[in-house]
């Protein structure tokens, strides 16, 4: 006989993102969603949200799903691409919130993310996007929560270190010429110049889709800048910028506040990449607990391989279930989860020692708790692969 679900219950799931498996078995299944960029040049960054959410689910389906309120929930991702388009992104974000779907991991930038945030508001859904602009965050928005560490935050602490470390005096600033990158642009410059640091070269940009960097580069280097920032750059673009930069004669360091993928940058640049320094996977190898070193390597049964910023995507959906099971009525209600942001704390599972809290974050940015606080890693290449720079932290 087949089960049959009265209107009014079946209205309460589908609110809640929740779906019935089937009388069989009868477990109800928890839907998260992932919109972002799984194709060209960025698709690295959409890929790692989608590897890492759907990995997180093996492990938990594995134990018989995610305890919430006294139920085992199966979870099921549901990820798209939106191929860094802000159309498709908004069409995406209105397919994942008509399922019912409440929590969704994206977008990846500033124009998708911005994008979709009318939908999510509307539809009274989250999404945890990795773009940076504040305007996501800051009250009156209320439907975005920071999954990374913005530029702006990790930018002023690099330099330093450049400053002091490496006895970097002169600085260039290159964008690729689209709205986040530019942003990033932006603020580099400002906390380079509080710095002390002698801006040489701050507007420089290069079109998506760009092949030759010798042109832009050789302009870049002309200004004679001991350090040379890519703002904004894509996984794709790096190894291409390093590579023209040495080919030229550029014997300076570089960097970027993006997260970067070790493989492209190995077989594109190699040696030449040698150096270049970028935010890193929040999960250092010294720092990984029993509960990251299982994540990897069920990460790498899914993927085939590790990528180290899936040691920061990793929290997203981690964050997001904790707070679902502190109080199982923000299954239907993201307004119970944003109260609950305020003062929520627990052990972080991915850091060793048992005493490091993960929390949401953001006060000073963006004036309140509108983002993962998730580790600070500044990562340098040294050819094949990441090794960890220097781990730091953010004002809370």
């Amino acid at each position: 006989m087949k089960q049959v679900l009265r209107p009014t219950l079946l209205g309460t799931a589908l609110a809640a993102g929740l779906f019935f498996a089937g009388a069989a078995s009868a477990q109800e299944v928890l839907k998260i969603g992932v919109n972002g960029v799984m194709s060209g040049e960025a698709a690295s960054w959409g890929l790692v949200n989608k590897y890492c959410a759907e990995t997180t689910a093996d492990l938990y389906n594995a134990k018989g799903g995610v305890e919430i309120g006294g139920k085992k929930y199966k979870l099921e991702i549901v990820a798209l691409d939106d191929k860094n388009d802000p159309k498709v992104s908004v069409t995406n974000a209105e397919k994942l919130t008509s399922q019912g779907i409440k929590y969704v991991i994206g977008p990846n930038i500033d124009t998708t993310a911005l994008a979709v945030k009318p939908v999510m508001e509307r539809a009274k859904a989250m999404n945890f996007p990795y773009a940076f602009a504040k305007e996501l965050y800051k009250a009156p928005a209320n439907a975005s929560v920071l999954g990374m560490v913005a530029s702006y935050q990790v930018g002023p602490i690099m330099y330093d270190y450049l400053k002091t470390k490496k006895g970097v005096k002169s600085i260039a600033f290159l964008a690729r010429n689209e709205s986040d990158a530019k942003n990033q642009q932006v603020e580099g410059v400002e906390a380079a110049k509080k710095l002390g640091l002698n801006v040489v070269a701050g507007s420089e940009s290069y079109e998506p889709g760009t092949k030759d960097f010798m042109p832009v580069i050789t302009k870049i280097i002309k200004t004679k800048p001991d350090h040379i920032v890519l703002s904004g750059v894509a996984p794709a673009d790096a190894p291409l910028l390093n590579k023209a930069a040495r080919d030229l004669g550029f014997k300076g360091t570089i960097s970027t506040e993006t997260a970067q993928d070790s493989k492209i940058l190995a077989q594109v640049a190699g040696a030449k990449a040698a150096g270049f320094m970028s935010v890193g996977g929040a999960s250092t190898p010294e720092i990984q607990s029993d509960e990251m070193k299982a994540f990897i390597e069920a990460y790498k049964k899914r993927v085939g391989e590790w990528n180290d910023e899936a040691g920061t995507k990793v929290y997203a959906l981690e964050l997001i279930l904790a707070v679902l099971k502190k109080n199982p009525a923000a299954l239907g209600d993201v307004e119970v989860f944003k109260k609950e942001m305020a003062g929520f704390s627990m052990t972080n599972p991915y850091v060793k020692g048992g005493t490091t809290k993960l929390e949401f974050t953001g006060n000073v940015d963006f004036g309140r708790r509108s983002q993962v606080g998730v580790p600070l890693v500044v990562n340098e290449f040294d050819g094949k692969e990441f090794k960890t720079l220097f781990v730091g932290t953010i004002k809370n």
